[in-house]
């Protein structure tokens, strides 16, 4: 007998699979049709024009700053003259900004990160939860002159007289306190949604291994998860800060247009200068531009550049701190 075992026969071929590409391969845009590249083309061209828009703004205001910008208008208040020279600074403009954005963002960011821990850690009842996040979308999309008509209504009732001006029982509702309030709400929907995006970027298991120790969900809210959204926090703070300096409606509305500190009589300090109206960078820029009261362009340009810089300064601060969450790292699941 033949011992030889014959040879099975071959398994077929396997079918081919699809190609993948390489990884960290990119598709070219050659390969798309006509319809996706124009749409690519219209996107950069949108996103040159708008970065060519930002560009030429700020250069503008940069050279007419620095053109217009002396030293001694940041530490004089403005004054009645008839020309430009004898009209004085904007120091109380910019002693003002500061006091709002102080005031305002103290109100807010408390506010905004007890919110947000709410919606997210709790959210109980389910009903009262979905109507604050519409109250808070809803707060985001006003226009600011909304928010400064109703602070009006509110401010010059007579039970919050004690917080503004008032004459033989007339409250004018009008101070640093009613514009605050109202411009805290401006802050607040930017605060609860970086909040909320820090701590929904915490995964369960973090939680869970809290309370497996035996911590509570306020010893792990309050230890664990908002220090680990700091940087979300401090992004939310920031954004609204820009908000709140960068508002004129509500200034004009609830702070007066006065460019100069008007405090209330007969009030300790500093009482009677945050019950009182008074200015801030935004209300100066628009009462001394060509179409304002004042028609000082020069001024104009110079405290544009100041605020200018205030804004970019806070923008830098939140690429600083989003670019240290990046060598921190991120949670993994």
């Amino acid at each position: 007998m033949d011992a030889s075992v014959a040879t099975p026969p071959a398994a077929p071929p396997p079918a081919s699979a699809p190609q993948r590409p390489a990884k960290g391969a990119v598709e070219g845009s050659a390969t798309w049709r006509l319809s996706d590249r124009i749409g690519l083309a219209i996107c950069w061209a949108l996103g040159l024009l708008f970065c060519a828009i930002a560009v030429a703004i700020t250069v503008y205001l940069f050279i007419q700053g620095i053109k217009f910008l002396k030293p001694s208008m940041l530490v004089t208040p403005a004054a009645a003259g008839f020309s430009q020279t004898e009209t004085g600074g904007f120091s109380d403009a910019l002693v003002g900004t500061l006091i709002l954005a102080v005031m305002g963002i103290s109100l807010a960011l408390p506010t905004g990160v007890a919110i947000a821990v709410w919606l997210v850690e709790y959210g109980r009842p389910t009903a009262l939860a979905r109507i604050t996040e519409s109250t808070i979308e809803a707060i985001a999309g006003i226009p600011s002159i909304v928010l400064a008509l109703f602070g009006t209504v509110i401010f010059s009732s007579t039970a919050l007289g004690f917080l503004s001006r008032s004459n033989e029982g007339v409250v004018f509702g009008r101070s640093f306190f009613a514009a605050a309030a109202m411009l805290s709400l401006v802050a607040l929907p930017l605060i609860v949604a970086s909040t909320r995006e820090g701590l929904n970027s915490i995964p369960p298991h973090v939680r869970e291994a809290s309370y497996t120790v035996g911590k509570t969900k306020a010893a792990t809210t309050r230890r664990i998860l908002l220090p680990a959204s700091r940087p979300q926090v401090a992004t939310g703070a920031m954004l609204g800060l820009g908000r709140i300096i960068g508002d004129t409606a509500i200034i004009v509305v609830l702070l007066g247009a006065t460019q100069n500190f008007a405090p209330v009589e007969d009030v300790p300090f500093p009482l009677n200068f945050l019950r009182g109206a008074g200015t801030t960078l935004t209300n100066f820029v628009y009462e001394a531009s060509p179409t304002g009261n004042l028609n000082q362009p020069q001024k104009a340009y110079a405290a544009a550049f100041v605020l200018l810089l205030m804004v970019l300064a806070l923008n830098g601060a939140v690429d600083v701190v989003h670019r240290r969450a990046r060598k921190v790292g991120t949670w993994s699941s």
